[in-house]
């Protein structure tokens, strides 16, 4: 079989996954997402219950969240290297077996260190699944549809959000904080599961045997040299630039994203006054709020194009959190809110499908587990940032940094980033 005979075996259009088989991986992608979601909320949730078992001071307790980041950008890292070498349904399945162990294996730790050094290694499970996932469906779902799709994938994040709220609130009172981390051995079923009712993707396997036959026609009876992955992306000048210019546009969003999310709550408590249970009710809508704007920005940038909506959602994002912070009342705090979720939950919903679609399907997996994940070592320190702020003003100064960052995160692909560079049903 020559080159050429692999590549007229795909359509213009690229290579289609039929329809059962897509349906199959998004379901499969949708709950793995979900127990990502749920694992992220644990931690928020049981953090009071650690703070008081392992007398913790307010700095340790932070740091458990900066260390998970950590992990997590060095598993999207490997994960995205990995998705290129061995198939990205090999490393979902791998790495939902890994994460659940290793997230059961908390309620088992009897010291602050103990937790910690597991949370890290641990959460380097959940980067790679974020990375896998995404990457896998890009490259089943059609194109025409692949933002609705990818954006209602989102949605598991948020969902697995409200499914941790709604387990810590009935098993920590009752069980203790250990029991919620026990529970988190059940997604391996999920990985045994999906081992066996999902191939890879025909793109990736067909961009594998175009790699290798043009490697070996050279010269046959000589090895396939495997290359570093990034030095391959940085040496073609368009793939370099479109990396490096992912790396600060993901970095910002990331940055303004964990910011706000650590934060916003304890600035509708402590500055705004809000009773906890109120803030709870606020927070419950705005999660309800960003599961629908994911869905609808999805649907609309297939129409539209992802450069547009994407834009729309990140500097809008950051226009209107000024309008939180200096314009916010008692009795508009709440519309407030639910219109902040739905800006909010926008660039999330279009993230996964524009970064896949600017790079070929050979290095797909390392550009894209790399720019995230590189960009998510800055978001490291935005909890801190806003912490830092918050002891010479308010929070709400914090706030105003992060909406400057996801004013950085829209104008970078605005003029720079086109829409639709690659289609990942193709081995290109």
């Amino acid at each position: 079989m020559t080159t050429e005979t692999l590549k007229q075996e795909a359509s213009p259009e690229g290579i289609q996954t039929p329809k059962k088989i897509w349906i199959t991986a998004f379901i499969f992608a949708f709950l793995t997402l979900l127990c990502d979601g749920a694992d992220l909320g644990f931690l928020a949730l049981s953090l009071t219950s650690l703070k008081a078992e392992f007398h913790l001071t307010g700095v340790q307790a932070g740091t458990l969240g900066s260390l998970t980041l950590l992990g997590s950008a060095i598993g999207g890292l490997i994960g995205g290297w990995a998705c290129d070498r061995f198939g990205r349904v090999r490393i979902i399945v791998f790495f939902i077996a890994y994460s659940s162990v290793l997230t059961c294996a908390l309620g088992f730790t009897d010291s602050y260190m103990q937790f910690a050094i597991v949370r890290v290694f641990g959460s380097m499970g959940l980067g790679a699944l974020y990375i896998a996932c995404n990457i896998l469906m890009s490259e089943m779902v059609p194109t025409k549809h692949r933002t609705t799709v990818l954006a209602t994938l989102m949605t598991g994040y948020t969902l697995g959000s409200l499914l941790a709220t709604l387990l810590a609130g009935h098993i920590i009172p009752e069980h203790g904080w250990r029991f919620l981390y026990w529970i988190a051995i059940t997604p391996v079923v999920l990985s045994i599961l999906m081992r066996f009712c999902v191939p890879e993707p025909a793109s990736w396997k067909k961009s594998r045997e175009l790699k290798a036959l043009a490697a070996t026609t050279v010269d046959p009876t000589q090895k396939v040299k495997r290359q570093n992955p990034y030095l391959e992306i940085l040496k073609d000048k368009k793939h370099g630039t479109m990396f490096v210019l992912w790396i600060i546009s993901t970095g910002a969003l990331q940055f303004g994203y964990y910011g706000v999310s650590n934060w916003l709550p304890a600035y509708l408590e402590s500055d705004l006054g809000i009773k906890f249970k109120e803030m709870a009710m606020y927070m419950v809508g705005t999660f309800l709020i960003m599961m629908f704007a994911k869905v609808i920005a999805g649907i609309v940038a297939d129409k539209l194009g992802r450069r547009a909506v994407f834009a729309f959602g990140t500097i809008g994002t950051a226009l209107f959190i000024p309008v939180i912070v200096y314009l916010n009342t008692p009795t508009n705090i709440l519309w407030m809110m639910l219109f902040f979720g739905f800006l909010y939950g926008i660039p999330y919903a279009i993230n996964a499908t524009y970064m896949t679609e600017s790079f070929p399907t050979s290095i797909r997996g390392s550009a894209v587990g790399g720019a995230y994940n590189i960009g998510k070592v800055l978001s490291i320190f935005s909890p801190l940032t806003i912490g830092y702020l918050s002891q010479s003003g308010s929070i709400g100064l914090g706030l105003l940094v992060m909406a400057a960052a996801y004013f950085i995160c829209g104008v970078i692909p605005l003029l720079f980033i086109k829409d639709r560079l690659f289609n990942p049903q193709k081995a290109d």
